[in-house]
This record gives structure tokens, C-alpha cells and sequence, in this order.
């Protein structure tokens, strides 16, 4: 498959781990940013190819994982509603509220439907007038044009029982507050290519500028990543800041314009909760005014909300901010598995300590 195995060959990897010992001299630590490359770099034993004085440590960019409890309570609130449906996409299903997740909600009798687009949801509140449809639209910049279109697609058709319940998160804030951090050691960022390919570049050259920080849009492959361990250690090396673009083949500086207006069209830009993180200013898209009363928080007036549980020992927080490697934590594979996940880094199949307990246990 063009485009694809030949990012896969590990005889192009082996090369590259070469040029990047010639040139390593100084102890540098990397963040990945994307649970995605974070498999990668597992699957494929990059992490232990490079030279020991490279460190990479995992980045918060699973939207599953930082997806916060209270949210999917309020999804499964909405799920047990006389008369109401809730729509997700499938990793969503698995993934624990305060007391239970979807999937254990709809062993129960709840009304939870798997998707894998939106507009499955859109198409069942046609045919089905009588009932209330909530698609529960979580993600990065990569759902936010597809979950804006069907918000207008929906507006469009003027349909009244089409809801929204949405937590969709921004990745450069985020890379902020772990600059800011006093306590940070990241010194280098492979930004993720499909976030990159939306929104282009345009808001990580001020990151770079203001932290004196190099990011290397990098894409998921094992070439992709070593090449872009090699562009970012090669301008840590000569003490270059900026932003380069290692995934060319899917990302322009621009971005995607029509996916960006989409998205301004629905959603402004507002402070967001992520789960093992905190509430990260600017963190997120919300709703904008005129589409609040597709909101299922409307259809919530009388929900009360769950405290959220602390986990005693879990350490999810310190992981998604690269302080902490899952192995650092006492719960890892013994308290914590994927089919007892306690923090969020193994909630989902493409957090970090989920990627550890597949290929590193």
C-alpha cells in the first residue's frame, strides 16, 4: 500500500538510528505528543534503538484518555433517559465513569449505540422524530471538522431532537501547560501530523518562539517517527528553535482551510477540563451561542453530578505530563490493566500505559 509500508521498512529505520547517534552529543529529552506514535515507537522498539542519552517520554494526546469522568457520567445520565438514545464512537464504550462505563450502562438496559460517524446518529434522529438522539462527540482537532459539520448538517434540517454532547480539545494549549510546568523536562516536541494536517502550524510558532522550544510535526510510521527524532535532535544539537514538518505528505503549513472554517462556524474557543490534567485554559472548543440549545446539557436540568474518585497511587497525571513512565507507577499490570483500568493513560487502548502493558509487560 503506497504511502504506508514503505514508512513501515526497518532497514530505513536502522539508518536513521545511525545518523542519529553521529550526531547526538548532549542528553535531550522528547516528547511524543500522540498516543498513536506512542504505540508506534513501542511496536516497533524505537524507544530502545536510540542512543541512552535520549529519553522519550509520552505526551496526553489520547482524547479518549483525557476525555473526564463527570463528562461520561452526564453521557450515561443521558443514556438511562426515557426516551433518549446516546451515540458514540466505539473506544468511548469501555472507558469508566465515576461508577460504571456505556458499555456496563447498556448491559443494564441504558440505550447506547455504537458509530462510526456522527451522521449515523443524524440519520436515526430523521427516521425517529419521537425520540431523542445525543451524539456523544468527543476528539482532538482531527473530529472537530466532522463533528461541526453534522451540528450544521443538523441546524440545517432544523431537526429538534438531535443533541450534542460534546468535550473536544485543542493539543497547543496543552503543550503550554507542560512548558509552564517548573518542573518540566521536555526539551523537544514531535507534534502530531493528523492534528497538524486540520490546523497547520499557524499556532505552534509562538509555542516555539516563547518557550525557545523545537517542534517537528511528525507523522506514525516508524520512519516517520525516527525521521522526526532526527530533525528535532539535529536542532536541539545546534540550539534551533521552530517548527519544521517531518509528515509533508499529509500536512501543509496552512492546515486545511475548509475543515478550520467549519469549525469556527460552530465552535469558539474555552477553557477545558482533561481528565489527569486539570482544567487547561483555552484547552478546548465550546459551542458557540448559537447552537446552545443543541446542548444535551439542556436535557440534564435535574442531574446531579458524581465527585470524581480519587484513585490512591495512580499516577496518570504525572504520565500525561512526561514526569512519569508508566513502570514508575506501583499499579501498572497489577491493580491497573486494560480490563481494570484506573487512570486515564490505560482507559483507552491508545494511551500510554496501555501501549506499555502490550509491548513492554
Amino acid at each position: 500500500m503506497k504511502y504506508l509500508y514503505e514508512f513501515r521498512e526497518s532497514e530505513k529505520v536502522k539508518l536513521i538510528i545511525k545518523s542519529i547517534e553521529k550526531i547526538c552529543k548532549s542528553k535531550w529529552t522528547i516528547m511524543e505528543v500522540c498516543g498513536s506514535q506512542t504505540h508506534s515507537i513501542l511496536s516497533a522498539g524505537i524507544d530502545e534503538l536510540l542512543p541512552s542519552n535520549i529519553t522519550l517520554v509520552h505526551g496526553p494526546g489520547c482524547p479518549v484518555c483525557v476525555t473526564p469522568r463527570e463528562v461520561i457520567d452526564k453521557a450515561i445520565a443521558l443514556s438511562k433517559m426515557k426516551g433518549t438514545i446516546v451515540f458514540t464512537y466505539g473506544d468511548m464504550l469501555r472507558v469508566p465513569g465515576s461508577r460504571e462505563s456505556l458499555f456496563r450502562a447498556k448491559a443494564d438496559g441504558a440505550k447506547v449505540k455504537m458509530v462510526y460517524s456522527p451522521f449515523e446518529a443524524l440519520e436515526f434522529a430523521k427516521a425517529n422524530p419521537d425520540k431523542k438522539v445525543v451524539f456523544f462527540g468527543i476528539g482532538f482537532e482531527t473530529t472537530a471538522p466532522c463533528n461541526a459539520t453534522v451540528i450544521l448538517k443538523a441546524r440545517g434540517l432544523n431537526l429538534k431532537n438531535f443533541f450534542v454532547l460534546i468535550a473536544q480539545f485543542r493539543v497547543p494549549p496543552a503543550l503550554e501547560a507542560i512548558l509552564n510546568d517548573p518542573f518540566n523536562k521536555v526539551q523537544g516536541f514531535l507534534a502530531p501530523g493528523h492534528v497538524c494536517t486540520v490546523m497547520g502550524i499557524e499556532e505552534y510558532l509562538p509555542i516555539s518562539e516563547k518557550y525557545n522550544v523545537p517542534i517537528v510535526v511528525t507523522g506514525f510510521e516508524s520512519f516517520d517517527i525516527s525521521q522526526g527524532i532526527l530533525i528535532l535532535v539535529s536542532m536541539l544539537e545546534r540550539k534551533e528553535k521552530g517548527v519544521k514538518i517531518q509528515y509533508k505528505r499529509s500536512c501543509k503549513p496552512e492546515g486545511n482551510l475548509r475543515a478550520k472554517e467549519v469549525i469556527n462556524k460552530v465552535f469558539k474557543i474555552g477553557d477545558l477540563k482533561w481528565r489527569g490534567i486539570g482544567v487547561i485554559k483555552n484547552g478546548g472548543w465550546v459551542l458557540k451561542e448559537e447552537f446552545l440549545d443543541m446542548d444535551a446539557n439542556n436535557l440534564l436540568k435535574n442531574y446531579s453530578e458524581e465527585i470524581e474518585e480519587k484513585k490512591e497511587g495512580c499516577i496518570a497525571a504525572l504520565i500525561l505530563q512526561g514526569k512519569k513512565k508508566p513502570f514508575d507507577c506501583l499499579l501498572f499490570g497489577k491493580e491497573c490493566t486494560p480490563l481494570n483500568p484506573l487512570g486515564a493513560p490505560m482507559v483507552s487502548s491508545e494511551g500510554a500505559c496501555a501501549a506499555y502493558y502490550k509491548y513492554k509487560r
